[in-house]
């Protein structure tokens, strides 16, 4: 595939999946995400991988979800809402390798869902998480909402989706939803150690343990199969569309007088 969004590399092991879009903050459009689908492909099922590393290019963004200037109603590729979230969400889960979600920066929205479908997030100290879907008329009725009350606790989850706050790192890492938090100028180093790590073990050991932990909660992947079509549904409101707009035109959205 010809990878026009992302970066992709393999070196001594480790394959590194890097969104290539900084002058959108990392958010993906359809074709990111058939980029990324199919570079987790290639990496997953390559024996000379041993560990993917998930990363955004340059110093701003990890990821901050889907870009709204490809949302009109509906976004711009395939998929239940323009988009193969569930593709891209279960091929995370499904490689037989561990993945590293390397975050520098804002991990929002659909950025912040890739971080808790990782195996792993590791965090430069700058870095700053969060959700916004209920602000800018979405939701993750999926791995982002059921899978993260498992990571971070019901409540906490709760209380990211409802209130859309944003998060330092080391709040982050106080909730579970990070597993380290180092200086930002030493994340490369801290990521090379984990995945360093992660080499020294059995391959085979590794795959095994990552099915079992992923069978305990493969449920969900139903639900945001089945989620997914309400929020199809949702999308063609005037009251998600109203998120959009407001987005763009830098304003105030007023949900209450679109909402049914």
């Amino acid at each position: 595939m010809d990878y026009q969004d992302i970066l992709f590399d393999v070196t001594d092991g480790v394959a590194s999946i890097t969104i290539n879009r900084p002058d959108k903050y990392n958010a993906f459009r359809g074709r990111t995400c058939e980029e990324l689908i199919d570079a987790f492909n290639r990496a997953g099922w390559d024996r000379e991988v041993g560990v993917i590393v998930l990363a955004g290019a340059g110093d701003k963004a990890f990821c901050t979800g889907g870009d709204q200037s490809a949302h009109e109603g509906q976004y711009d590729g395939r998929g239940t809402i323009g988009l193969p979230m569930e593709d891209l969400h279960s091929i995370i889960r499904d490689v037989p390798k561990p993945v590293i979600a390397k975050v520098q920066g804002y991990a929002i929205g659909g950025g912040n869902v890739l971080c808790t479908i990782c195996d792993f997030t590791i965090a430069g100290e700058a870095a700053v998480f969060g959700q916004v879907g209920p602000k800018v008329g979405s939701v993750d009725p999926g791995f982002g909402t059921a899978y993260l009350a498992r990571v971070v606790g019901e409540k906490k989850a709760r209380e990211m989706w409802y209130l859309c706050r944003r998060y330092s790192a080391q709040e982050a890492l106080a909730m579970g939803l990070v597993n380290a938090v180092v200086p930002t100028a030493d994340l490369d180093a801290e990521v090379a150690r984990w995945c360093a790590e992660i080499l020294d073990k059995s391959p085979t050991a590794l795959a095994i343990a990552k099915r079992s932990f992923n069978m305990d909660s493969e449920t969900i992947r139903g639900i945001a199969g089945m989620g997914m079509y309400a929020l199809r549904l949702y999308y063609d409101t005037d009251e998600s569309k109203e998120g959009g707009r407001a987005f763009k035109e830098k304003r105030k959205p007023d949900f209450r007088r679109h909402s049914r």
